[in-house]
């Protein structure tokens, strides 16, 4: 991705925009791989918490399933503020201030507990995710900043690494802390009173989960604040709120943009039914803490896969790597909703495997020889991340239809197959914006 000048030969410092910015860059290293952790994790708890409210408000899949709705719905509407905010503030100083936003969410869960509203509950997603746009906008350009644009499909997708770290273990320890704590009772016997009460008391594990976060994240931004100067010279290119929307027009990256909103909704369908689709007797037959457990297996794959991928990558075409795992994604939904027992239960979470250089692979070929108006580029993609909105409901509107998870897998692999598409399409390396249509675009 060429969105900066070749590295320096030092070791010590990398240029950013023009030669008069530099940072330590295995600090700057340190700092994004950390972000990547955090706010992967705190995506994958959407996974265990959805059973938890499910069960507990008694609703269907398609109403679950709008806990993703809330949280990816701010990737639309921060998004392209983000963008602006950390084109004003800078890069560092951006990330404080997402991390500050996310701490906010992680604090409303205590009123949405109190109040026992589904509603509250969302409410504190949406602002908890606001905080993560904010700190993905900066995340994904710096990491594509740290050296030569041949090798920053690698690089990203090393950086990714970190962020299935994060939604690896993450869901292990929410899993035991929220899952772990539901009552013999359930929230369908009761009514008025006893059931607000049974919802307050059964959500307090989910308050004390956020609140522990919300006390991380206050540490982290403490941290960051102490090194917001590292920048030197920092640089953006100014525009409208709404200019990175121009870059749409160049096909492949308006493509590339798409296949985003489809991937994050294809990965985050599969990775919210998880729980839902092992409990079911003719796969494995799991109770909801067990299948909650199994859910750092998806995530895991997807870890695995961008350490072996960051290798990959630099090695062949990444066009091609990503049609190959598109094509390798729908292969196992087809096993899965085919068959039965272990084999449909590991094949879904194999999936994760296939998901794991989708993003970073999309997101550097789509954002291609953007050169200064990458802060646009990263801004526009976080806004079409509002995939994971809406893939999921429609994911759970058609099992609630259906009455079956297994038929309801042909959304995702429908969104696969288009990626596959992408892949080939952009298996080519682009050329370079140049600077009059750069100038037609602002």
């Amino acid at each position: 991705m060429a969105l900066a000048p070749q590295a320096s030969s030092s070791t010590d410092s990398v240029p950013l925009e023009d030669e008069g910015t530099h940072i330590d860059a295995p600090k700057l290293q340190f700092f994004v791989f950390a972000l990547f952790f955090i706010f992967g994790g705190i995506t994958s708890l959407n996974d265990v918490i959805i059973p938890k409210l499910k069960e507990l408000f008694t609703l269907n899949y398609m109403q679950a399933m709008l806990v993703q709705t809330a949280f990816f719905a701010a990737y639309a509407i921060i998004g392209i503020p983000g963008a602006a905010l950390v084109k004003k503030v800078g890069y560092m100083r951006g990330a404080v201030i997402g991390l500050l936003t996310m701490m906010a969410g992680c604090l409303l869960f205590i009123p949405a507990s109190s109040s026992a509203k589904f509603i509250v509950f969302l409410l504190a997603l949406f602002i908890l995710a606001s905080g993560v746009v904010i700190v993905q906008v900066v995340s994904n350009p710096l990491i594509s900043l740290l050296g030569p644009p041949k090798t920053a499909h690698s690089r990203l997708t090393f950086a990714q690494a970190f962020n299935s770290l994060g939604t690896t273990v993450f869901p292990r320890v929410g899993s035991a802390l929220i899952l772990g704590s539901l009552a013999g009772v359930s929230a369908a016997q009761l009514s008025g009173p006893a059931l607000d009460a049974y919802r307050t008391a059964e959500t307090q594990a989910i308050v004390h989960t956020y609140l522990g976060l919300a006390t991380a994240l206050a540490v982290v931004a403490g941290v960051v604040w102490l090194f917001r100067n590292e920048l030197k010279g920092e640089r953006h290119e100014q525009g409208s709120l709404l200019s990175g929307f121009h870059l749409l027009r160049r096909t492949r990256f308006g493509f590339g943009a798409a296949c985003i909103f489809l991937y994050v909704g294809a990965e985050v369908a599969i990775g919210s039914m998880i729980v839902n689709y092992l409990e079911q007797a003719h796969v494995l037959g799991l109770d909801q803490t067990s299948a909650g457990g199994m859910i750092m297996f998806y995530w895991g794959g997807a870890m695995v896969g961008r350490f072996i991928g960051s290798v990959v990558l630099r090695l062949v075409s990444p066009g091609k790597v990503l049609a190959f795992n598109a094509m390798g994604a729908i292969a196992l939904i087809l096993i899965s909703a085919n068959s039965a027992g272990v084999l449909a239960g590991y094949s879904l979470l194999a999936i994760g495997l296939m998901n794991s250089i989708m993003f970073p692979t999309i997101f550097s070929l789509a954002c291609e020889g953007l050169g200064p108006r990458a802060a646009d580029g990263s801004g526009v993609i976080n806004v079409a991340i509002v995939g994971g909105a809406i893939v999921p409901p429609l994911t759970g509107h058609f099992a609630d239809v259906t009455g079956s998870l297994s038929l309801a897998l042909a959304i995702p692999a429908t969104c696969y197959a288009i990626i596959a598409a992408f892949g080939i399409f952009a298996r080519r390396p682009a050329p370079e914006l140049v600077a009059s249509e750069a100038g037609a675009f602002a």
